[in-house]
């Protein structure tokens, strides 16, 4: 397993869909995750410290864990099959439950949990962002620090 980052999300044209991106920690691989405009809005949420004025699913994931006593130790993206990525949650307990990686990648930002990635999955959907191609990956940073959950917002077609 190699413990990646959460760079943001953004949707991708011209498909109009969101995508995670992460990356990896010791590594020069990215990898995207299409995820859904409400998973794509919570984890924008968490990355920017907006707290809603009533908890979200995953607000409360998180309150739910903190008054039973348990902790989300780890985030495990696990297998990706025809292009559908697995996800694992870890608790403190030794409890392990499947989940999308979009609703575990939220959590994680909400509770501060560490995220990692096999490397079986990063060698089939990883990519490879050589050093000369960092200015690409920059301006998608500023993009994110940019970036609104209303980005999200489907809007009807005309």
């Amino acid at each position: 397993m190699r413990e990646v980052d959460v760079m943001g999300v953004r949707v991708e044209m011209p498909s109009n869909q969101p995508i995670v991106l992460l990356r990896e920690v010791s590594g020069e691989r990215y990898l995207p995750i299409w995820i859904g405009a409400v998973e794509a809005t919570a984890i924008a949420f968490a990355q920017q410290g907006v707290v809603p004025p009533r908890p979200l699913t995953h607000d409360l994931m998180k309150n739910v864990l903190e008054a039973i006593g348990t902790e989300l130790t780890e985030v495990r993206i696990t297998d990706v099959k025809d292009g559908i990525f697995f996800a694992t949650l870890v608790f403190a307990t030794g409890t392990e439950v499947s989940a999308r990686p979009s609703d575990s990648i939220a959590l994680a930002l909400r509770t501060g949990t560490k995220i990692v990635c096999a490397e079986e999955v990063l060698d089939e959907a990883g990519l490879a962002v050589p050093a000369e191609q960092e200015d690409e990956v920059e301006k998608f940073r500023e993009f994110l620090d940019h970036v609104t959950p209303e980005d999200f917002e489907s809007t009807p077609e005309q």
